[in-house]
């Protein structure tokens, strides 16, 4: 193994820069081994004079603690439905092709690719191409299959536990239902585990659709015990029963749809019901920032397996954490069954042993 590159793809998430790191120094100082930053996800290859640039411990240094991406990210960088205008119109093309000519043209031994779902099923079809890639799991969403847990959950975690004590004081202060709409997409991992974390009154995830009449009878108990205030962690993905999730974005073959408004929509019926309340949506706060030292930890140990299992030419697989140790599956086995909460499990058996309304019952 001479030679090897790292792309980070999709949207970024604390830790990226922790794992490009580990890596670099891991090929350099076991494998005696070039390595080489694609910029802006599989784009950097169509562009290789300012796409690709050297990663040396120089170029790592100091960049453990920081959050983003070094290499940049392009969450709408599918070479399998590259947007392009063509004789002043917007058209959709597959460039994966040139992808692979390019990663060729690089002599790479191997390609670590750093990405959630969507970035990882691309680096699976690539591999079927004959790309000798490596997969690393990263989202802040937690909902990629065959690892216990992806890098930048953590930090998202903390953040928005950090944001729900805070809104905790104020809903309490005046008397208020306190909305706060968080990301996750399809899975509710960071609105049920911060929910629990910062003791909120209502979680509502995509797994389990909500009434309003539910989330109603537990405001309206609360009022009649005396705490005049609630607070309620609803998932973007969240969605009532018998109905469809709210978007703030339609998506088509290239962009995805952007999750949006369901905080807002609970808000209004609240406040339609007499109880005054006001929504927060956290956002991209939830990405941003500084790693948590979980984070960096994990982050480090995927990326110094990633090269350990590129110098054992275990490619088309991805690194994973199983049972708290580092371990890898295959590629095509990780992305095939996304990772959801279980509405059976302990954790969502707990926050009702505790209280907590998900607004089913």
């Amino acid at each position: 193994m001479k030679r090897i590159g790292i792309l980070t793809g999709g949207g970024d998430a604390p830790g990226l820069n922790a794992v490009i790191r580990a890596a670099v120094k891991t090929a350099i100082n076991e494998y005696k081994c070039e390595v080489i930053g694609i910029r802006d996800g599989y784009d950097g290859f169509l562009d290789p004079k300012n796409g690709i640039i050297p990663l040396g411990m120089e170029e790592v240094s100091g960049i453990l603690p920081r959050g983003g991406t070094i290499l940049g990210a392009a969450n709408r960088g599918n070479p399998y439905a590259r947007k392009v205008v063509r004789d002043g119109k917007e058209v959709t093309i597959d460039v994966s092709d040139e992808i692979v000519k390019g990663i060729k043209e690089q002599g790479l031994d191997a390609l670590l690719v750093l990405g959630g779902d969507g970035t990882l099923h691309i680096a699976h079809e690539l591999a079927l191409k004959g790309v000798p890639i490596i997969g690393v799991p990263k989202t802040i969403d937690n909902d990629i299959g065959g690892t216990e847990i992806t890098f930048g959950f953590d930090t998202a975690l903390n953040i928005a536990t950090d944001a729900l004590d805070r809104l905790h004081t104020t809903a309490e202060s005046h008397h208020r239902a306190m909305v706060i709409e968080l990301m996750g997409r399809d899975a509710g991992f960071i609105t049920l585990n911060a929910g629990i974390s910062g003791g909120a009154d209502v979680i509502l995830i995509p797994e389990i659709p909500f009434k309003f009449e539910s989330i109603m009878k537990k405001i309206r108990a609360r009022n009649e015990q005396g705490r005049k205030f609630s607070l309620l962690a609803v998932s973007e993905g969240a969605k009532l029963a018998g109905g469809v999730q709210v978007y703030s974005r339609k998506g088509d073959e290239v962009y995805v749809p952007r999750l949006g408004g369901i905080g807002q929509v609970v808000a209004e019926y609240i406040e339609g019901q007499g109880f005054e309340s006001r929504v927060t949506v956290l956002g991209h706060l939830q990405r941003g920032g500084t790693p948590t030292a979980f984070d960096r930890w994990l982050a480090t140990r995927y990326g110094a397996a990633a090269v350990r299992l590129a110098a054992r030419k275990g490619f088309d697989r991805m690194v994973a954490l199983q049972c708290g140790e580092i371990t890898d599956l295959p590629l095509d086995k990780a992305v095939s069954a996304p990772k959801r909460v279980n509405p059976q499990g302990d954790a969502v058996i707990t926050a009702r042993n505790i209280g907590i309304s998900f607004g089913d019952e």
